[in-house]
């Protein structure tokens, strides 16, 4: 358009040299013009937990489980083609410098650049030793700090365990952001130097991203809290707050009912758990493998599926 009114104006310019400085002129104008439509399709997404956008939208996820905190895991996990990692540390050493180290080795910045924005291609969230009756707050924090984007906690059986954590993974009140306000109030200290640069934004932008999601709509943090016992199953409709219940693979739900993994107590369980997902409104996880057993946990309403795991254990 620029160069066609150009071409209309040419008897104006006695110097043919002018002409050509002026198309040049348009030229650049135009490809700026391109380069900030280009810009403005690549803004920073509502979410930059991959996961929440992906739940948040109603679609299913699905991730894989390790315990290697190798550098050379690492970055093959950060380029697979799933939604997040769960790193296991609840049965393997808690070792929060490998933690730090696998965060840090597991930003690919080749997918940054492709992408143009700071979400990573997988989420990675993290289980530890403690159980939620430890009411350990520190391994949260670093965890945190080191950045993470969710907590799995083990073994919550009461309403209170769950409060706890969540409280354990929120920052306090902030003046003007409602949400920050909500029930339970965080106690999180402020020290996110680490997860600053793990997220790639500064930290006033993760101070308002660094919240528990949907209880904070703009939280990127996934609060995930795993029911495998007959005391949180029978608990299991008042836990309160959190980003998703789960029911892992079955193996201490087994152990909590005296009975092996496949039999009819344990399923039982597992619906239970389910139902109070579905009549909550939160998210529900579970762990299947094979596309039958895939198939057949996103119908009965699971979205956030375990699809493969580093070892046997849960």
């Amino acid at each position: 358009m620029m160069l066609s009114r150009l071409r209309l104006y040419a008897p104006w310019f006695s110097d043919c040299r002018l002409m050509a400085a002026v198309v040049a002129a348009a030229a650049v104008i135009a490809a700026l013009a391109l380069r900030a439509d280009t810009v403005s399709a690549q803004q920073t997404p509502l979410h930059l937990n991959p996961v929440i956008e992906k739940l948040a939208a109603g679609t299913p996820v699905f991730g894989i489980l390790t315990s290697d905190l190798s550098r050379e895991n690492a970055r093959a996990s950060g380029r697979l083609d799933t939604d997040y990692v769960f790193i296991d540390m609840e049965h393997s050493p808690l070792n929060m410098d490998s933690l730090a180290n696998f965060v840090a080795a597991m930003s690919d910045k080749a997918y940054t650049l492709k992408t143009g924005n700071a979400q990573p291609r997988s989420a990675l969230i993290a289980r530890f030793p403690p159980y939620a009756s430890d009411n350990a707050g520190w391994v949260v924090k670093q965890a945190l700090d080191i950045g993470v984007m969710g907590i799995v906690f083990n073994t919550v059986n009461t309403k209170e365990q769950a409060l706890a954590a969540v409280k354990h993974m929120r920052y306090p009140p902030w003046q003007g952001r409602p949400n920050t306000h909500k029930e339970p109030i965080g106690m999180r200290g402020w020290s996110p130097t680490g997860a600053v640069w793990a997220w790639g934004i500064d930290g006033e932008e993760y101070r308002r991203r660094a919240d528990v999601w949907p209880l904070n709509p703009e939280g990127d943090l996934l609060a995930s809290m795993i029911i495998e016992t007959k005391e949180g199953v029978d608990n299991v409709d008042e836990v309160p707050g959190v980003s998703i219940l789960s029911a892992a693979a079955g193996g201490d739900l087994s152990s909590s009912y005296g009975v092996p993994r496949d039999s009819p107590e344990v399923e039982a369980g597992m619906q239970r758990i389910l139902k109070a997902c579905l009549a909550n409104n939160v998210i529900c996880s579970i762990t299947a493998f094979g596309k039958a057993d895939i198939d057949r946990r996103l119908k009965e309403g699971w979205m956030m599926i375990r699809t493969r795991s580093g070892g046997p254990n849960d």
